[in-house]
């Protein structure tokens, strides 16, 4: 077991191609993880938090596994329930714009584009403070510093746009594609928040 714990974290004396492939390996399989942590519908940002934390963990050679993961999820969902619980709030006022846009409601195109837009940057919000997130922060905190991140750095907003994307065009071709793509999304995230602390 521990043979194979070394074999999963490769050093950095193998080649770049091993570790991608091993990296991409690993994003597929904390996409697994991430799915089955947020079955329970309001704890979703603390499966992509306990999972931007494996993968930091992976990127940083640490050891790190499925308990490892549990634990930081316990740790994470205390209060992400509640971030949960507002995501889904916000999905369904932006449904009720969007049917009052579809019954031709006066101003309703313009409700419904504003709503929209307003979802997709709660969700980059929610992505960025996940991967921001470790035991003992205050979610209250993390967003309101991941909403001027999401800002500031469009550019990395952009590329967490394009990775929802991808899961949204998974799901509608083949569900099982769009739960290991969860974890190449986790993926981005961190590697996002990474870019933005080193400029």
């Amino acid at each position: 077991m521990t043979e194979a714990r070394a074999k999963a974290c490769p050093g950095p004396g193998e080649s770049r191609f091993a570790q991608g492939f091993a990296l991409l390996a690993e994003c597929l399989l904390t996409g697994v993880w991430i799915a089955v942590a947020a079955l329970g519908l309001v704890t979703y940002p603390a499966a992509f938090a306990a999972g931007a934390r494996h993968l930091g963990r992976r990127l940083a050679h640490e050891r790190g596994g499925w308990r490892e993961f549990a634990a930081d999820f316990r740790a994470a969902v205390r209060r992400g329930w509640l971030v949960g619980v507002a995501g889904w709030a916000a999905l369904a006022v932006v449904w009720v714009d969007v049917r009052a846009v579809r019954d031709g409601l006066p101003g309703g195109a313009a409700v419904g584009a504003v709503g929209v837009l307003a979802l997709i940057g709660a969700a980059v919000t929610g992505l960025r403070a996940a991967a921001a997130w470790h035991p003992g922060a205050s979610w209250r905190a993390l967003l309101a510093g991941a909403g001027r991140r999401t800002v500031l750095d469009p550019a990395g907003s952009f590329l967490l746009v394009g990775g929802l994307a991808v899961v949204v065009c998974s799901a509608w071709f083949s569900a099982p594609l769009a739960v290991a793509v969860l974890g190449a999304v986790a993926a981005a995230a961190v590697a996002v928040e990474e870019r933005y602390r080193r400029r």
